[in-house]
């Protein structure tokens, strides 16, 4: 076991970016918005993984059998001494997965904002994996990340991109595309992408993966507010706000939304933002996608589509994207 290499990006203050985008979001013409990309501090990161364990939220199950379906193909098709790289690697459930299929990979370089979670899954995977080289890397991976040096191209050692869980669909159709371009870059021809995307189904299923019983996404959603509540200084009360997830069916999204039960005023570090009683922070969208127009947008982004793998109902998909 080698000591973890750890990367961080140029290092912005976490804090005033999130002041910055609270600022912006809630001083927006019309719909008030906080960008997803701050559920993820660690608490908010513990409580994904409490949302991936409820009945309702078939997401993470579901990837789960397809990979162990699909894993065999996979290996087969990526050979011996990859260079896998992860967006958003979370606790790194399901790379322990990939790494079990594949023959002796060579590098795995996690991305995540959240460095408790990371460092902490990257010691695991070092010490379970020793032949394995860990190179994680501390960033925000929309923005410009300067990746280790191991990932460059070696004409002997094929790159996968591992993109589970359907973070793709949290980006608008023109950003995803434009992030899977991005993802293009890194790559040479040959060279894959394994994606998790969440399939259209009827509206009943999806509304109750995001509002389950247990109220564990609710309180994902609250915790925004608390984060904010916790780091600055506001006036801001928890209890004026509620979670709620809407289908927007025109659009092919879910909608998740904190609307506020009263009119009232935050002060927030020295600003007061108003909020009329049943106004909204839109605080992220999780698009559902046919087979086929996923595809169509991986094409677009400069992808083969060489394989596609689902589940008996349709739930979710697994696609293997060679770059071309």
């Amino acid at each position: 076991m080698t000591k973890l290499n750890v990367h961080r990006q140029a290092q912005v203050n976490q804090d005033d970016l999130f002041l910055q985008d609270i600022f912006a979001g809630w001083s927006a013409e019309g719909q008030k918005t906080l960008p997803c990309k701050y559920f993820y501090d660690e608490l908010g990161s513990q409580l994904f993984d409490k949302i991936c364990q409820t009945p309702e939220y078939y997401h993470t199950r579901t990837e789960l059998a397809i990979l162990a379906g699909a894993l065999p193909e996979v290996a087969r098709r990526v050979g011996a001494q990859a260079d896998i790289l992860e967006f958003g690697s979370g606790a790194g459930i399901k790379i322990r997965k990939l790494i079990d299929a594949l023959t002796t990979p060579r590098t795995y370089i996690p991305i995540d904002i959240s460095e408790e979670i990371l460092l902490a899954s990257s010691t695991r995977l070092n010490q379970q994996y020793p032949d394995l080289a860990v190179f994680p890397v501390v960033a925000d991976y929309l923005s410009p990340i300067q990746l280790p040096e191991q990932f460059s191209h070696q004409p002997d050692h094929k790159k996968l991109v591992f993109f589970p869980g359907s973070t793709i669909s949290n980006f608008e159709p023109k950003a995803a595309i434009h992030f899977m371009k991005h993802i293009r870059s890194l790559l040479a021809v040959g060279d894959a992408l394994l994606i998790g995307v969440d399939l259209v189904k009827p509206a009943e299923r999806i509304l109750a993966a995001y509002n389950d019983a247990q109220g564990v996404t609710a309180a994902f959603n609250m915790n925004l507010l608390k984060r904010i509540q916790s780091s600055y200084q506001t006036d801001l009360k928890l209890e004026n706000f509620y979670h709620q997830a809407i289908y927007n069916v025109e659009r092919s999204r879910i909608e998740m939304h904190l609307i506020s039960k009263v009119q009232q005023e935050i002060n927030l570090e020295g600003q007061r933002f108003c909020f009329a009683e049943q106004e909204s922070i839109h605080t992220e969208n999780s698009y559902k996608y046919s087979i086929e127009s996923f595809q169509l947008l991986a094409r677009n982004a400069g992808f083969d589509c060489t394989a596609c793998y689902t589940d008996v109902d349709k739930l979710f998909s697994v696609h293997y994207l060679t770059a071309s």
